[in-house]
């Protein structure tokens, strides 16, 4: 059950033009009990977790756009056993957890400022809190797809619809499992999948924030910011943030599960850790290392590994990991007194029990240890490093050689009622089972920190595969700024960190150090963006509804804000850059990059609304109020206009998008074809 609970204080209230007037009464319902029938929660309602809830099996939580959810900062046990305050999404179940840019949902305590004005999350208050964590619990979903581990005793190495896992740091048996198949399943506990598996949907995220999050019960036993539990790719997760989570910021178990826009920042573990054969796909991220002060040691407050990932839990078992990440700007901590020591934060890939990851389009920089760290094996529950060389398992060396079209052939997917190898691995893009493309490497001091990676020939041709990733001496981004060091003790010594204080993650204009000549990328959810890192000349994913961008961490950028929405042509996705602050009388000069370099040409829409409707293959985010033509010079791939932004519109927001000609070959024959730039948001000061 539910119980409303008022309290009444000086709170502002927000008249419609945003504008302070009056005092409000901001109703909070304590959520204290399960929730076993559908039910949504919205402002002006702010909802405190009083202990571990969970939504059941069949039922579904609405958690509309602006809703807060702030809970005690105390680790509070209401009835034995029920652990701290946390949300969880059962087998079964669907959150549908849909922000919006200006409306974000967010999941914090009640220390984040003072108390939220009026109930909505965008108008928290308060500043960035660098030593706060594990102030609640966090945010995990259970679902359906195929995982491996073999702690369950009746569990299989082959992949069968039977396995299934326990999630870590929840204390409720039964209702923490998760995994599956494609075959209808009774498990224990009562619960029956429904025969999704690796397609199963838990419900949808967009636009939420997460902060001060973790929750530490044990050795690795640990809730994060996000745990991900076999997944399936019928959920949706984009623009999704992570802020000072005392253990990993995203955790991932199996599944296919995909995600877009991630923001992880100063977590007190890995910023990004899978393991149990996760076969998803993840791009446009920033990470950024850091710590706080629920942390006693390297992964338990003080951040890890950038990505850690591990194959199997057993490296014979499958699934295996087997996924690609793109455009993301990982931004390490190399510590703050003698920059060639190893005592800041850790690798910037770990690597374990046959992992296959290829990473493209990245920038790694500021890395405290080694760029690829080859561990083996985690040795967790018998693992050890003898199963990953012997039982056919494909060793390290080779993976990096080996096309991602290969398929396992120790245990696999058996076929049948199961899944086959080719119906299970789907996520790698053609090249090979490991692999860095048009990577980035900027400042990473440490003493042989590219030992390993040039040992598998990362930076340098090899196996006639040019991988056109630099190593440069410029800052590749904006801004970073970093504030004092300071040294963190530790069992065994200490580690310093420098914090990051402020970052502009966007490319230096115009650099080509950070533009990609490799073919386009564009594979499933991957949309062919043509930069290095998360974020594209000009443009900030981040604004309106980040915490990072609330805190002042990053910049907030209203003038041009990016929406995402591409759609690829010949040459990847074309790039919008807008340049001006849109203040009446001054001069906007928009740019379309990556056109079709022959005809140079596209249609550039603008419009007073966003409409976000299907045509011609892709999404045309702005209302066509205005249609223009722009074309460039013949084999420049670019085209642009500047004119002078009319006064009198101060307040309002403008929505532009590009649609390029194009032409895709289909058999022998060429047709036209339109590619969609990303879209863009301007508001009008």
């Amino acid at each position: 059950m539910n119980l409303p609970r008022s309290f009444q204080g000086s709170l502002i209230a927000l008249a419609a033009t945003g504008v302070a007037s009056a005092q409000t009464i901001v109703p909070t319902v304590v959520v204290n009990s399960d929730i076993a029938v559908s039910q949504t929660w919205g402002p002006p309602n702010i909802y405190e977790l009083d202990g571990e809830i969970h939504v059941l099996d069949g039922a579904t939580l609405t958690i509309l756009p602006g809703t807060v959810i702030a809970s005690d900062t105390t680790v509070n046990f209401p009835t034995p056993g029920s652990g701290p305050a946390s949300l969880s999404i059962d087998r079964g179940a669907l959150l549908i957890a849909n922000g919006t840019r200006t409306q974000p949902i967010v999941f914090t305590s009640k220390a984040d400022g003072t108390t939220p004005v009026g109930g909505l999350s965008t108008n928290m208050t308060g500043s960035y809190r660098q030593t706060a964590g594990a102030e609640w619990g966090g945010l995990t979903l259970h679902g359906e797809g195929y995982m491996n581990t073999q702690r369950i005793v009746t569990n299989t190495s082959v992949p069968s619809s039977a396995n299934y896992g326990s999630m870590e740091g929840l204390l409720r048996a039964n209702l923490r499992d998760y995994g599956g198949g494609q075959v209808v399943t009774a498990f224990p506990g009562g619960f029956t999948s429904d025969g999704q598996g690796d397609n199963d949907s838990s419900g949808s995220l967009s636009y939420v924030s997460l902060r001060y999050s973790g929750f530490i019960a044990g050795s690795t036993v640990e809730l994060n910011g996000y745990s991900l539990g076999a997944i399936g790719r019928g959920t949706s997760i984009h623009h999704i943030e992570t802020i000072n989570s005392v253990d990993d910021g995203i955790e991932i178990w199996g599944g296919t599960v995909s995600l877009k826009n991630v923001v992880v920042w100063s977590c007190g573990d890995d910023s990004f850790d899978v393991d149990q054969g996760w076969r998803g796909k993840a791009q446009h991220g920033l990470m950024v290392q850091g710590f706080n002060a629920a942390g006693t040691s390297q992964g338990s407050g003080i951040g890890d590994n950038m990505f850690e990932t591990d194959g199997a839990e057993f490296c014979h078992w499958q699934p295996v990991t087997s996924s690609i990440i793109a455009n993301f700007t990982v931004v390490g901590a190399p510590q703050g007194l003698v920059p060639t020591s190893s005592n800041g934060g850790d690798h910037a890939t770990a690597w374990r029990d046959n992992a296959r990851v290829q990473y493209h389009n990245c920038i790694f920089m500021d890395i405290g240890d080694l760029i690829v760290s080859n561990e083996g094996s985690d040795g967790e529950a018998g693992n050890s490093e003898s199963l990953c060389t012997t039982n056919g398992v494909i060793d390290w060396p080779t993976r990096w050689l080996t096309s991602s079209a290969t398929l396992s052939a120790v245990n696999p997917f058996p076929g049948g009622a199961e899944l086959t190898p080719a119906q299970a691995y789907t996520a790698q893009a053609p090249g090979n089972l490991i692999e860095f493309r048009d990577i980035l490497f900027f400042n990473n001091p440490r003493p042989l920190a590219y030992a390993e990676a040039d040992a598998r020939g990362v930076r340098a041709p090899y196996a006639g595969n040019n991988n056109n990733n630099v190593t440069t001496v410029t800052l590749p981004i904006a801004a970073r700024t970093r504030g004092t060091a300071v040294t963190l003790t530790i069992t065994g010594g200490t580690i310093v960190m420098a914090p990051v204080t402020f970052l502009d993650p966007r490319p230096v204009t115009s650099d080509a150090q950070t533009s990609v000549e490799w073919a386009p990328e564009s594979y499933g959810i991957l949309d062919g963006s043509r930069y290095r890192g998360g974020f594209g000349e000009g443009n900030l994913w981040t604004t309106g509804w980040a915490g990072v961008a609330a805190y002042g961490l990053v910049p907030s950028d209203t003038a041009n804000v990016d929406l995402g929405g591409c759609r690829p042509g010949s040459q990847g996705c074309p790039q919008q850059v807008v340049t001006g602050t849109w203040a009446g009388g001054t001069n906007v000069t928009m740019t379309v990059k990556n056109l079709e370099p022959l005809l140079s040409t596209c249609f550039l829409v603008v419009g007073g609304f966003q409409i976000n409707f299907p045509i011609f293959g892709g999404t045309l985010v702005p209302s066509p109020d205005i249609i223009l033509t722009l074309s460039g010079v013949s084999g420049s791939g670019e085209a642009s206009i500047t004119f002078t932004n009319p006064p009198g519109f101060g307040g309002t927001t403008l929505y532009s998008q590009a649609a390029g000609l194009d032409f895709v070959q289909f058999g022998a024959q060429w047709l036209e074809q339109f590619s969609f730039s990303n879209a863009q948001a301007h508001l009008q000061p």
